[in-house]
């Protein structure tokens, strides 16, 4: 599956630094746009993977967990 996100780069001095304002918090840095958008990349991942973990907590075992492809 493949998703798809915008990112905001700016320039700061020697830095660069991004966002993604689909996701909240997701936010990068580094000193080339390559560096700043990696780290922008591995930001929307952990959140992503936070956030999927955080809503399954407290399901119930016998729930129907299916997989939903969008795109």
């Amino acid at each position: 599956m493949r998703n798809e996100f915008t990112a905001i780069l700016e320039r700061e001095g020697d830095w660069w630094i991004a966002y993604c304002p689909e996701i909240p918090g997701a936010n990068g840095q580094g000193g080339t746009r390559e560096e700043c958008l990696e780290s922008l990349r591995e930001a929307i991942l952990l959140i992503l993977d936070d956030r999927r973990k955080d809503a399954l907590r407290g399901a119930p075992s016998d729930v129907l967990r299916e997989v939903v492809t969008v795109g």
